[in-house]
């Protein structure tokens, strides 16, 4: 890996801004004498300070990966600990109901939405299998474990309900029991032979409609 060339960066930010080493270092808040001793490959600039005087010429700082795509930093909004801080940046994030919640204390405290797998080698056993995540986990609705159970519950319920209707239309499921209606000869009936009401003491109460 080749060291980066400040000195030919600055001088070529200079000659496409058209500034003077003067007017560069004001321009990005540095002293003329920092400048000058970043071009003259003596000294070094806060890569803020690069990115500003890059600024100044219409020019940015990027990363850019062996292909020359440019490669972005990591998202700002992506799921934080109960802290409030960030995860760390080479690990993987993922949902605390996936696999063991392992933390020794885990009963006696509220469950984290997020967490992280601490051994590297399980998480290189996951990207092997997955893929590498190309960054951490976004916040989204329903990303409680209370939430997160009920969703698998319903899903499992539909599950077997699209398997029980799969069943019946294919004819797999025996056919119902037959209703036979016990009502004692006390039931009125009408002339048609239909029950119209049941007697006081008809145990069956077979449905009339």
């Amino acid at each position: 890996m080749t060291d980066v060339d400040l000195a030919g960066l600055l001088r070529r930010i200079r000659r496409i801004a058209d500034l003077s080493q003067r007017e560069l270092a004001a321009a990005i808040g540095v002293s003329k004498s920092a400048l000058a001793a970043a071009e003259a490959g003596t000294g070094r600039l806060d890569v803020r300070a690069l990115g500003r005087a890059a600024e100044a010429a219409g020019l940015r700082i990027a990363l850019v990966d062996a292909a020359g795509d440019e490669v972005l930093g990591m998202a700002d909004g992506t799921v934080r600990d109960m802290a409030g801080r960030r995860f760390p940046a080479h690990l993987d994030t993922r949902y605390s109901d996936e696999g063991w919640w392992h933390d020794a204390h885990h009963y006696g405290r509220p469950r984290a939405w997020y967490t992280y797998d601490r051994d590297r080698r399980w998480r290189d056993v996951v990207r092997a299998r997955r893929g590498t995540p190309e960054d951490h986990l976004v916040p989204e609705p329903g990303d409680s474990p209370a939430e997160r159970r009920a969703a698998r519950q319903d899903a499992a319920r539909r599950r077997s309900r699209a398997e029980w209707e799969r069943r019946r239309d294919a004819g797999e499921l025996p056919p119902l029991p037959r209703w036979v209606c016990d009502c004692p000869p006390e039931c009125p009936e009408d002339e048609a032979g239909v029950k119209s009401s049941h007697a006081d003491d008809c145990v069956c109460r077979c449905d009339l409609d």
